[in-house]
């Protein structure tokens, strides 16, 4: 009977340690892929936030520029219609 307790306690030893170290490179692996996670994370937080700046620099753009057009356009009218009074008048 020692000999069979001896043998299985062995047997549950080596069951244990495999179990631990299977849970050790589960761990590792759990612990690598959150920190793979929050690198990417911070990598798509930087790109948002260049696209967000690009976007408002571009917005600033097109607002220029439609006032830009808003002014031509008004100067346009106006020079048509100064070109209209002058043909009327001989």
């Amino acid at each position: 009977m020692p000999r069979e307790n001896t043998i299985r306690w062995r047997l549950d030893r080596r069951v244990n340690l495999s179990v631990l170290l299977q849970l050790t490179v589960l761990a590792s692996l759990i612990l690598g892929s959150w920190v793979n996670l929050q690198r990417q994370l911070g990598l798509l937080q930087h790109d948002v936030a260049a696209l967000l700046q690009n976007q408002k620099e571009f917005q600033q753009k097109l607002e220029q520029l439609a006032g830009r057009t808003l002014a031509g356009e008004y100067r346009l009218q106006a020079i048509e219609k100064r070109l209209a009074d002058a043909a009327k008048t001989p």
